[in-house]
């Protein structure tokens, strides 16, 4: 299976958003390419609720369930509705570095779940060389960050996929509907473990871990549910770096992770992606630099807005 960077970074709990598809990955030997429409299939249950705005209904539980346990109760103290957040995107190519492109999180509030609002899109002067279209969002539950539902829906350099997946937590159970488009869907059961965390859900999950009990070289074990596949990975802490230089913004406090990557047609064997997050109580990622199979690339924070708290690991210009 194909791994791109895109999700990879989404999932190792740090918005990079669009970073991957500024490096193209060749997809001719998939088969797709179709355009996206925009009209649900009666098999895509609830969509238009999902996609204006309301509380997605409540399903019902697979038997027998289990009681999840208290590690999946995450209490959120970091965000809020309203919070959004910019990065800008830059492709490392023979040694000139490339504007490629942006990402965007925002946060909606709903009476029992965030909605959260994951959008790619490149730049008008990159796309000679690769277009990418890219929609995600996740509904998550307020008393656990935990996902209800995943929602994804990509074009790609003409390679388009949309996947809808609803969580069943308690149950552990979740069913994709997963096409090429949303016209296009063929569902798959699958098995969870506890405490099963999105693209999505497990940077907001990750922005609520308490840094100041972590040791260097510590590693917090993650797993997330990706492309049908269930991925166990984990982010190594290491430590604080102080007055990091953003370039465009400022010079910050930071704290720097190092999350695990899989080896395959974007990261290499040994490759190492270095994430520096603001050493305050927001903990947004700031800067996130990796190489690639060719080249490397970097998402650099561009605009914030509707924080929770004031931004206090700014130092300077």
């Amino acid at each position: 299976m194909k791994i791109h960077l895109l999700r990879i970074a989404l999932f190792l709990a740090l918005p990079l958003g669009l970073l991957m598809n500024v490096s193209p990955v060749d997809r001719s030997g998939e088969g797709f390419g179709w355009p996206l429409t925009h009209s649900a299939p009666a098999f895509a249950p609830d969509f238009d609720d999902v996609h204006f705005g309301k509380e997605p209904p409540v399903p019902e539980a697979f038997h027998p369930p289990f009681v999840l346990s208290d590690v999946c109760e995450t209490d959120n103290k970091v965000f809020q509705p309203g919070e959004k957040i910019v990065y800008k995107l830059y492709y490392n190519w023979n040694f000139v570095w490339l504007a490629a492109g942006e990402v965007t999180f925002l946060v909606h509030d709903l009476p029992n779940q965030y909605h959260v609002m994951v959008r790619g899109r490149t730049y008008e002067s990159y796309e000679w060389f690769y277009k990418v279209r890219d929609n995600y969002e996740s509904y998550l539950d307020k008393k656990t960050l935990l996902p209800k539902i995943h929602i994804k829906d990509i074009n790609e350099g003409g390679y388009t996929r949309y996947d809808r997946t609803t969580f069943y937590q308690h149950a552990g159970k979740a069913v994709s509907q997963r096409g090429r488009t949303r016209d296009d869907l063929s569902p798959k059961q699958m098995t969870l473990d506890e405490c099963m965390h999105d693209l999505i859900s497990i940077v907001y999950y990750a922005r609520n871990l308490n840094y100041n009990q972590m040791q260097t070289g510590q590693e917090i074990p993650l797993k997330i549910l990706m492309d049908q596949e269930i991925y166990p990975i984990a982010l190594k802490y290491l430590g604080p770096e102080k007055e990091k230089k953003i370039r465009g913004v400022g010079r910050f406090n930071t704290q720097k992770f190092s999350p695990q990557l899989i080896a395959g047609d974007v990261f290499k064997e040994g490759d190492e992606m270095k994430i520096y997050v603001s050493d305050d109580e927001n903990k947004i990622p700031v800067l996130i630099e990796s190489p690639v199979s060719v080249g490397s690339v970097k998402a650099v924070l561009k605009t914030y807005e509707g924080l929770k708290y004031p931004m206090t690991a700014f130092i300077d210009k």
